[in-house]
């Protein structure tokens, strides 16, 4: 009887090493799952493909090339870095615009309303050291 009890003590002990194990790693975390409709996204545009693209106005005139895709530290709001000017990287001014002010059409982005003059005033981007 004494050699029963050792034993069942001896396997509780063992069933509570690996609970108490899980615990200590911290808190139960739960992370929420979105359904996607995978036909919709596998028809986007993948950000490796639209880094390098053209931006043309209205007028189908080439005002840019978009040189980088950012989204902001909280995750909601990108942003299109858009190269304009120069030639072959140098005398770049790089600028932000919204993501979604850009319109995909047609196998084309464009800035409706946008001039390569218009974009030159807007704030020059430079990129963060860190």
């Amino acid at each position: 009887m004494k050699k029963t009890t050792s034993f069942a003590g001896a396997v509780m002990i063992g069933m509570s090493l690996p609970i108490s194990h899980a615990n200590a790693q911290g808190a139960p975390q739960s992370v929420e799952i979105a359904k996607v409709d995978l036909q919709t996204v596998a028809a986007g545009y993948r950000a490796s493909k639209v880094i390098g693209s053209s931006i043309v106005n209205d007028a189908d005139e080439t005002i840019g090339k978009i040189d980088d895709l950012l989204v902001t530290r909280d995750g909601k709001q990108p942003y299109a870095v858009l190269s304009i000017g120069g030639f072959l990287g140098m005398g770049t001014h790089l600028v932000v615009v919204r993501y979604d002010s850009l319109k995909f059409a047609d196998k084309k982005i464009v800035l409706p309303g946008g001039s390569k003059d218009g974009l030159k005033m807007l704030p020059a981007f430079e990129y963060s050291r860190a």
